[in-house]
């Protein structure tokens, strides 16, 4: 995995906008209607080719497919894991309901759900019937043949390919047939491991999604704060069960608190997780940074010791806010980090995707792209004051 050595790379979480066609492709398969001929997956390359070239364009580093093919960041895995069917007891949503963030603003998340309804309270549940296996081995191909095709004529510092953690899998689909939680964690673990190992033997980074890890604490109002730890800690285990063997310089692990547009005043604080997080084999870890809930906690890594060799990316810009952070904001906010963990320690990245539901409505696309801009000139004017270069 590369790092700052000379300047401030970019990067970002994952998910980009989908073009008004392909998002009507994926909702169509979603759907499962079929679709009879070859020029969607026709269509679907070049929007692969289309969005890395946009990224590259605008100045980010470290790129990605944007996640064009996927419906979701997590229920993408309803067509990639066998075990899995409807069923009359499958959860019907989430647990968002009972959320400290619902019981504190009741209100203002009853009334943002019919202004804003999310692509993603209409994606399909399923329940765990049978053993677990990974079964997306053609699409997950499709996927990396895709970018691999997009990547001529670019040259990116690097690329990664996210993919879900075994937590949010526990989280989305339930279990109705292994016998003990631990039984279901580890068997999905074992499943996703084979995306894992794929996406790294292509020669691209691996990118590990898994915002429930900082999320587990807002949706359970009736935990305390070291019955969460423990939750967390026993994820990571999982997790790096499914790591195992894969080196650590190939992977990043990106965290975040699922909420875009929220008073959000009960997410869990870096203080209270950052060392749980450290425990994740992982080269590199993304956090949120740049919203107003979370800026301050750059200092946290005064008091928490980035490992040697790791590097953090940290959001210097956000999906929370339509508002394009002014590139001065985004270089002093590099600076910040640089001052703590070192300026090669330091990647300039984004809190979240910006489409993490195929459909997502609440930031336009014409927005992403200004923010993107606006990382990539950041980390520029950071990168002169940093190594003194014009």
């Amino acid at each position: 995995m590369k790092r700052s050595t000379d300047r401030i790379l970019t990067t970002h979480a994952g998910s980009l906008p989908r073009p008004a066609d392909v998002l009507e492709l994926i909702q169509t398969r979603a759907a499962g209607r079929r679709v009879d001929d070859a020029a969607p997956d026709s269509r679907l390359r070049e929007a692969v080719g289309e969005i890395v070239r946009k990224q590259v364009e605008l100045g980010v580093d470290v790129v990605d497919d944007g996640e064009m093919s996927k419906p979701g960041f997590i229920h993408y895995v309803n067509e990639r894991l066998a075990g899995f069917e409807p069923s009359p007891d499958a959860p019907a949503g989430s647990t968002w309901a009972r959320s400290r963030e619902v019981q504190a603003f009741p209100e203002f998340y009853e009334w943002f759900g019919r202004a804003l309804p999310s692509p993603g309270s209409t994606a399909r549940h399923l329940a765990c019937m049978g053993p677990i296996a990974y079964k997306g081995h053609a699409l997950l191909q499709a996927d990396l043949a895709n970018l691999t095709a997009a990547l001529e004529g670019v040259s990116p510092a690097e690329v990664f390919v996210p993919a879900i953690s075994p937590s949010n899998v526990e989280e989305w689909n339930r279990n109705r047939f292994y016998k003990t939680p631990e039984e279901y964690l580890f068997a999905i673990a074992d499943a996703m491991r084979e995306e894992y190992r794929a996406i790294v033997d292509a020669g691209f980074l691996l990118q590990i999604d898994d915002p429930r890890l900082v999320t587990y604490w807002i949706l359970n109002p009736g935990t305390s704060l070291a019955q969460c730890r423990k939750w967390c800690d026993a994820r990571v285990e999982a997790l790096n069960h499914a790591l195992r063997d894969i080196p650590e310089d190939r992977v990043r692990f990106h965290t975040c608190y699922g909420i875009n547009m929220g008073p959000r005043v009960h997410d869990m604080e870096l203080k209270d997780v950052a060392d749980i997080i450290l425990k994740v084999r992982a080269g590199a870890y993304s956090l949120e940074a740049a919203n107003p809930r979370h800026e301050h906690e750059w200092r946290v890594w005064r008091d928490v010791k980035l490992p040697e060799g790791k590097i953090l990316i940290p959001g210097m810009i956000t999906q929370s806010s339509v508002l394009v952070e002014h590139p001065e904001l985004i270089a002093e906010r590099i600076e910040r980090f640089a001052s703590v963990v070192g300026r090669e320690n330091v990647i300039a990245g984004s809190d979240c995707g910006f489409a993490t539901f195929a459909g997502s409505m609440e930031i336009h696309p014409s927005i992403v792209w200004a923010k993107l801009g606006a990382l990539a000139e950041g980390a520029r004017i950071a990168s002169r004051r940093l190594w003194g270069s014009a």
